[in-house]
């Protein structure tokens, strides 16, 4: 399989995206040619924000009920807080989240974004960073939380790369692309 072959699924809700957690590690996974989807809850437009103030749209690819996990290499968990706050309810987006650790696929996660991951119950043994109001979730859901720029955790079959904020996004996308087996 060469890098053109590679897939990217970024799973996004329709509203509440951080948008430079978004466009930047799409950036970085398609400079090193891979092909980023952007799924969605729902078909259209996704809308990014930049903090709270609205920025970008994004035309959503395909919709998490037909996106097939065995279509990816790998999976991208945006933060802001909106957005993994509404995928955490939807169960089909917890379910292709928990799918690629079934898979043994990698998955990388920033800010907020865990919490997507609390609710599929993958951080029980892992470690992980995030956004700091999140490590009691993920405390509380077995993981364990350190304040770090970016974490690769390798325990189990699959690597867990996250990272806490916007301010991260370079040794995130770094780790994304050198430790997801895109380079």
């Amino acid at each position: 399989m060469t890098l053109s072959d590679k897939r990217v699924a970024f799973l996004v809700a329709n509203e509440g995206i951080e948008q430079a957690e978004l466009t930047e590690p799409w950036k970085a996974v398609t400079e090193a040619g891979a092909r980023a989807t952007l799924v969605s809850l729902e078909g259209g437009k996704a809308q990014a924000f930049n903090h709270l103030d609205k920025a970008d749209t994004f035309d959503v690819d395909v919709t998490v009920d037909k996106a097939d996990v065995d279509d990816f290499d790998l999976l991208v968990l945006p933060g802001g807080v909106a957005n993994p706050d509404q995928l955490r309810t939807d169960a089909k987006a917890v379910a292709f989240a928990r799918a690629f650790f079934d898979a043994g696929k990698p998955v990388g996660v920033i800010c907020h974004g865990p919490w997507t991951l609390v609710e599929a119950d993958v951080v029980r043994d892992r470690t992980i960073t995030s956004w700091p109001s999140v490590q009691t979730d993920i405390r509380n859901a077995g993981g364990s939380w350190v304040d770090e720029e970016v974490v690769v955790c390798e325990n189990g079959p699959n690597i867990l790369i996250s990272s806490r904020k916007p301010d991260d996004l370079k040794a995130f996308n770094d780790a994304l692309v050198n430790r997801s087996g895109l380079a």
